[in-house]
């Protein structure tokens, strides 16, 4: 899979972005008082969110695609779910999550760069720079992700009282409510995992008889 000069760079200033993002919600999320008292704790707990999940995802594809990573089945993975979770995460966020909070300077910064620059710029790289690497097996392989994220997020709200979304909330809303909003989700991922994997075969530059063959 070596990647063109458009790959490295796309997916380089993708990279950036990403970790600019992440290291800003770092010193942001650790200088705030919040429900864990030490900053340690406090950044560590940014991982339970989906958001900030995904946007790791999406510096780990990206920088393997700038470092020319064989495409075995690890990474077509990875990348399915670092592409299907950025885009859950804007969709979401700006249908349901965006105005809840009312944040200025470094937090908006980070708002802004982590859930509308890194999955505007993650799709866009799709369409025009990524490798072709998606497979029908792929897009099954990827739902364990989000749905391990779904279990640890209701397992540990339990315990804890901790829910990253509201929509998760099984506190408030109750099991059931939460039972159809996960549903939901899933079928929101899967359906973008497939119309990925459909539009990778359309976008794939390979002669037709070697695209029939990889599948």
């Amino acid at each position: 899979m070596p990647p063109t000069r458009l790959t490295r760079i796309w997916f380089g200033v993708t990279a950036l972005v990403v970790l600019i993002g992440l290291v800003t919600q770092g010193f942001v999320t650790a200088g705030t008082p919040g429900r864990y008292a030490s900053a340690g704790a406090r950044v560590a707990n940014m991982f339970a969110y989906f958001t900030i999940e995904s946007n790791v995802l999406v510096l780990l594809a990206s920088a393997a695609f700038v470092a020319g990573a064989r495409a075995g089945g690890l990474l077509r993975v990875l990348w399915l779910d670092a592409l299907i979770g950025i885009a859950v995460t804007g969709v979401v966020y700006h249908a349901a999550l965006s105005g809840l909070a009312d944040l200025s300077g470094a937090a908006l910064f980070a708002d802004v760069m982590l859930h509308t620059v890194s999955p505007i710029i993650a799709v866009l790289g799709f369409l025009v720079a990524s490798p072709r690497i998606l497979r029908w097996h792929t897009v099954a392989w990827s739902v364990c992700w989000p749905l391990a994220w779904l279990a640890f997020t209701l397992i540990r709200g339990a315990q804890g009282g901790f829910y990253p979304y509201p929509f998760v909330n099984a506190a408030e809303l109750g099991y059931g409510r939460v039972a159809v909003n996960c549903v939901l989700i899933a079928v929101l991922f899967v359906a973008l995992a497939s119309v990925a994997k459909v539009l990778d075969g359309w976008l794939t530059h390979a002669p037709a008889e070697t695209r029939s063959a990889d599948r």
